[in-house]
C-alpha cells in the first residue's frame, strides 16, 4: 500500500530505512519538540513498532521517500495514540521529516494525502492532531490542512514536571 502525491511516495517501511530515519530521530533540530532524542535501538524499535501497527490496524505512519530520487526524509500518517485522555480514543495524524526538508510544503502535501486517505479510504468522521504550544511549525501545517485549534491538554506519557508535558488538540471532521 503507498499513496502518490506530487513529491511524495507515502509507503511501508523497509530495512534499508532504518539508517536515515536514525540519523533524524538523533537530529536535536528534527527532535526539539520530543522528550528525547532516539538512540539506533530506540529509532530501530520505533519502526518495527510502526510496522506491526500496520498489521494491527491496518495503517500507521508511513515512510516517506521523495519520488525524485527516492530518499527518505521521514514519517506521515495516521496511527492511534495509545494513551487515555478526553478525546481519546481517536486517530491521529502527525509527521516527522529531516532537517533539510522543512520549509518546502512536503509536511502540508504528505499531511493532505493523509487526511484524504483517512476520510476516504478508511472512513474516518474525525482526526487529530497534537503538539507542544511552542512548535509553530506543526501548529502551521495542522491550521494549512484545515485543522482547528481545540484546546490544551498534559500529555499523560510525560511526567507532570516535564517542560513538554502541556500540548495543543487540534482536529478536523
Amino acid at each position: 500500500m503507498k499513496i502518490l502525491t506530487a513529491r511524495l511516495k507515502l509507503r511501508e517501511w523497509k530495512e534499508a530505512d532504518k539508517e536515515p530515519f536514525f540519523e533524524l530521530n538523533s537530529d536535536p533540530r528534527v527532535m526539539e519538540f520530543m522528550p528525547k532524542l532516539l538512540s539506533k535501538e530506540e529509532s530501530d524499535r520505533l519502526v518495527e513498532r510502526i510496522q506491526a501497527r500496520f498489521k494491527e490496524d491496518g495503517y500507521s505512519f508511513w515512510a516517506v521517500e521523495l519520488i525524485e530520487n527516492e530518499t527518505l526524509i521521514g514519517l506521515m500518517g495516521l496511527s492511534i495514540p495509545k494513551f487515555d485522555s478526553f478525546f481519546t480514543p481517536c486517530v491521529e495524524i502527525g509527521w516527522r521529516l529531516a532537517y533539510d526538508y522543512w520549509g518546502k510544503g512536503y509536511a502540508t502535501e504528505g499531511a493532505k494525502a493523509s487526511l484524504n486517505y483517512g476520510f476516504h479510504e478508511l472512513g474516518l468522521s474525525e482526526i487529530v492532531s497534537f503538539t507542544v504550544p511552542q512548535n509553530i511549525r506543526s501548529r502551521r501545517v495542522m491550521e494549512r490542512i484545515g485543522m482547528h485549534y481545540v484546546g490544551e491538554f498534559n500529555h499523560p506519557l510525560l511526567p507532570k514536571t516535564h517542560p513538554l508535558e502541556k500540548h495543543v488538540l487540534y482536529k478536523i471532521n
